[in-house]
């Protein structure tokens, strides 16, 4: 028996150590003959001997299958946060994702430490109804524990048939016990664009998600204030707070809607040609597909100048950080809220056999003036805190930074200037209304599952972003 597990071992060292073989060749092809690493013989036949000890010594029997899959996913999550194996399941869920449907609680995660931590609950979603909050670490999955799931698996519990209800286990910072959510899964329909006239001449756009119409639909909301304003705008407010991201084509045509023709959006930069790329404000670069029609060719004239404000806080990420810097660097806009997240990588999804594919990091983003966003994210021009209640312990902001194994930033010293030194206003504080317990308790517009209005005048940091622009509007029209 054992030799015969010992020939399947011999059979598997041949067969990992011919894909080595040809990804060794492939990943080499385009440097000197000869400088090549030589092939890790030792940690192959180390990988082989553990499969064997696994298939023979294991309490229970294992599939092959099972064992190669775990593997495979260990590779990948031992990379950084975002590279993952994608099962069939999970890879189809992705592709049904970006086009702004799909079935669960709508919240962004990441692992850590072998915890699930929330980056940002989606607008519109039972996660963001509930109150989940950014920096919330999920411990428990209805009776089961987190620790010991894969990414993956978490996320494959918490899908589940729109209706079914799942009851979330929370540890939040400032919380002396943990906290338990029961929430209804639903289809998620995100809409990605939502825009209101704050007040006559001041338009307000919210960016929720970056998906494969958010270009069009940006540009369809930037015509209508435009209609609905009895004169010209004077000033126009992105609200970029906690939108996570999403398909890169989408942040370039948001960016492009308010920059110059064929302005550097951003650039990449990687180990492969394909991973090195500038992405400027013309349509090949934001359209979904070759011959469809420019939707940004109509827009206002004055969507080109007119004075922006662009708010941006912790659960910015992404292609969100991607506008944020290319309209700052472009001086296009002023940054106002508190820094964003800083996940300036880029994923690519390879799709493999059987529909499965891996999802892995491949390059970082820069900003225009050449600045990295990974693990540091856009500082503002002027930093607005949120307006916080008296007594009420506010919600910690997770970072890229303080993910585990995240990748580092790719700038060496000197390479870039600093940031400049930023503004900042203080916050204002809030003093919660006091139960019959005496114990302090959030104000009504702060209870969990109250839908927040779109421009609202408990709305701190956007209030300040419209005294900007009218403060702008003053002193240009003098």
């Amino acid at each position: 028996m054992r030799g015969k597990l010992h020939h399947i071992g011999l059979i598997l060292f041949g067969a990992l150590a011919g894909i080595m073989i040809s990804l060794n060749f492939s990943a080499v092809a385009d440097k000197t003959v000869g400088a090549a690493a030589p092939l890790p013989i030792d940690e192959l036949r180390a990988f082989t001997e553990v499969f064997s000890k696994i298939k023979s010594d294991y309490v229970e029997p294992v599939e092959d299958k099972k064992l190669i899959t775990e593997a495979i996913n260990g590779m990948l999550s031992g990379l950084d946060p975002h590279s993952a194996y994608l099962d069939a399941d999970s890879f189809k869920d992705l592709q049904v994702g970006t086009q702004g449907e799909f079935g669960g609680l709508g919240i962004e995660v990441s692992m850590e430490d072998g915890f699930v931590k929330v980056v940002s609950p989606i607008e519109d979603t039972p996660a963001f109804q509930a109150g989940l909050k950014s920096g919330d670490l999920i411990i428990k999955l209805d009776d089961t524990p987190v620790k010991g799931l894969s990414l993956n698996e978490a996320v494959k519990r918490m899908r589940g048939k729109p209706g079914t209800k799942i009851t979330l286990t929370v540890v939040r910072k400032g919380e002396g016990k943990p906290l338990t959510f029961t929430l209804a899964r639903a289809v998620i329909k995100i809409q990605s664009v939502k825009s209101k006239l704050a007040e006559e001449g001041y338009g307000y756009i919210r960016v929720t998600q970056f998906q494969e119409h958010t270009g069009e639909n940006l540009a369809k909301a930037v015509e209508n204030l435009y209609k609905q304003s009895k004169d010209p705008l004077k000033g126009l407010v992105l609200d970029l707070r906690n939108d996570p991201g999403g398909l890169l084509n989408g942040a370039v045509g948001v960016a492009a809607a308010f920059l110059p023709k064929d302005a550097l959006v951003t650039y990449t930069d990687g180990r492969t040609e394909d991973a090195k790329m500038r992405l400027t404000a013309s349509k090949q670069n934001y359209l979904h597909g070759l011959g469809k029609e420019d939707f940004l060719k109509n827009l206002p004239a004055g969507v080109k100048s007119v004075p922006m404000v662009v708010l941006v806080n912790g659960g910015s990420a992404s292609a969100s950080e991607i506008v944020a810097g290319a309209l700052q660097d472009h001086k296009r806009a002023i940054i106002m809220g508190t820094q964003s997240f800083g996940k300036g990588s880029v994923q690519t999804v390879l799709p493999l056999g059987n529909n499965t594919a891996i999802k892995l990091t491949t390059a970082r983003y820069f900003t225009p003036s050449g600045r990295s966003i990974q693990a540091k994210g856009i500082t503002p021009d002027i930093i607005v805190d949120e307006a916080t209640v008296s007594g009420v312990e506010p919600g910690m902001h997770l970072r890229e930074a303080d993910l585990d194994r995240h990748l580092s930033n790719g700038n060496k010293e000197g390479d870039t200037k600093p940031d400049a030194s930023p503004i900042k206003l203080p916050a204002p504080t809030k003093t919660a209304p006091k139960p019959k317990d005496g114990k302090p308790g959030a104000s009504i517009e702060d209870k969990p599952g109250t839908p927040p209005e779109l421009v609202s005048k408990n709305d701190y940091q956007l209030n300040q972003a419209l005294n900007l622009l009218k403060g702008l509007q003053i002193i240009q029209s003098r």
